[in-house]
């Protein structure tokens, strides 16, 4: 009896060491995870790809490292630009282990990837930005292509040259501010240059329209000078063209000619209802009264 219990005792025993072993050589890679086996701190495998996996218990340990992109934004720092114009930059780095192997060997952690991350991009944003003047920096556009293009260039090859086997897949500047303390100076000093540009185009804006006005205004001079002269021309042929028939008439018959300019002048003599003394006998005041006149004088001439 006693040697069954003390049998079934050492059976416990062995299955509660076996499953204490079991625990500590089987683990599980993860989908979207580099998994590490570290022997005595250094690493002797990586695990790409996901499922159970074994290592050697007591002896070896385990680290897991993302696979996935990962956002590090970096501190806003004071940088002065090339127009010696102090601003506050802050930007963001997007970033992933690409090769975990690398990354063990030259940072072995996220924090230490973090700090050299971070210096690099604080190298090239103070190198790229203190070239560049500050209309440039708000445009993000320079003489030599995007700003952000630029910078995210200069940090991959840093990161590269490391052999520190992260991808660097975009660097963007979030905002520039300036200090608080030169904020006020440099809106005044925009506004009173954007005032001198306003005016400078105003004035620019009266010199044209004074010239297209005078322009204008010597063309218009022009047309009615000829309008005038043409007008006169015009009157000219009229009032001959009226003698030459007025002769005609009066050669055809100058008794009926003289007549009708007798008759013409009493419409003109008689507007606005006159007092004429005419003597009663004149052939004038005979032919109004419609009396014969002995004699024919010249009516009218």
């Amino acid at each position: 009896m006693k040697k069954g219990m003390n049998k079934l005792a050492f059976l416990g025993g062995a299955l509660v060491v076996l499953a204490i072993v079991l625990a500590n050589s089987l683990f599980i890679v993860n989908e979207g995870e580099f998994n590490v086996v570290l022997r005595f701190g250094q690493a002797v495998r990586i695990y790409n790809e996901p499922g159970l996996k074994i290592k050697i218990p007591f002896v070896e340990t385990t680290s897991t490292l993302p696979k996935y992109q990962m956002i590090y934004d970096s501190a806003a720092t004071p940088i002065l630009t090339l127009d010696q114009k102090p601003i506050i930059v802050d930007n963001y780095t997007v970033w992933k282990i690409t090769d975990a192997q690398k990354f063990i060997r030259t940072l072995q952690t996220l924090n230490s990837a973090e700090q050299r991350l971070d210096a690099a991009v604080y190298n090239a944003v103070r190198r790229q930005l203190s070239s560049t003047s500050y209309g440039e920096i708000i445009s993000e556009e320079t003489a030599r292509g995007n700003l952000n293009d630029q910078i995210l260039a200069q940090v991959t090859k840093a990161m590269d040259e490391g052999d520190t086997g992260i991808t660097i897949v975009d660097v963007r500047i979030k905002r520039t501010d300036l200090p608080e303390e030169n904020k006020a100076s440099v809106y005044n000093r925009m506004i009173s240059n954007r005032q001198s540009i306003a005016a400078s185009y105003l004035s620019e804006g009266d010199e044209e329209a004074r010239r297209i006005t005078s322009a204008a205004d010597r063309v218009a001079d022009i047309l009615l000078a000829e309008a005038d002269a043409q007008a006169k021309q015009i009157l000219s042929e009229g009032e001959q063209e009226a003698a030459r028939i007025y002769n005609e008439a009066y050669g055809v018959d100058p008794e009926f000619y003289k007549l009708y300019r007798t008759l013409e002048s009493y419409k003109t003599s008689f507007q606005g209802e006159p007092v004429i003394m005419l003597p009663i006998d004149s052939p004038y005041a005979q032919l109004l009264l419609g009396q014969q006149a002995e004699q024919q004088p010249a009516l009218a001439e």
